[in-house]
């Protein structure tokens, strides 16, 4: 553990945010997983829905642009094959 006052705050926020990030991504997830379960009738709301979680999550700074962007066309890609 830290010494240092500004070191121990440091550490306090750092784990405050994974736990903000960590619920994030599994938000995100969960979108993407219920996108890729659901039927065809849900196939374009479930998209919508994955593509909106992700854009959050890169807003937020969890992913990577170019990481977010792939994961939509990787999506995108598969629900067009369908």
């Amino acid at each position: 553990m830290a010494n240092i006052k500004s070191a121990e705050k440091q550490h306090r926020q750092s784990q405050k945010r994974r736990v903000r990030n960590k619920a994030s991504k599994a938000r995100m997830r969960s979108a993407i997983k219920a996108h890729r379960s659901g039927d065809a009738k849900q196939k374009a709301a479930g998209l919508s829905a994955a593509h909106s979680e992700i854009d959050v999550a890169r807003r937020k700074g969890i992913l990577h642009k170019n990481a977010a962007a792939r994961y939509k066309s990787r999506l995108a890609r598969a629900a067009a094959k369908r």
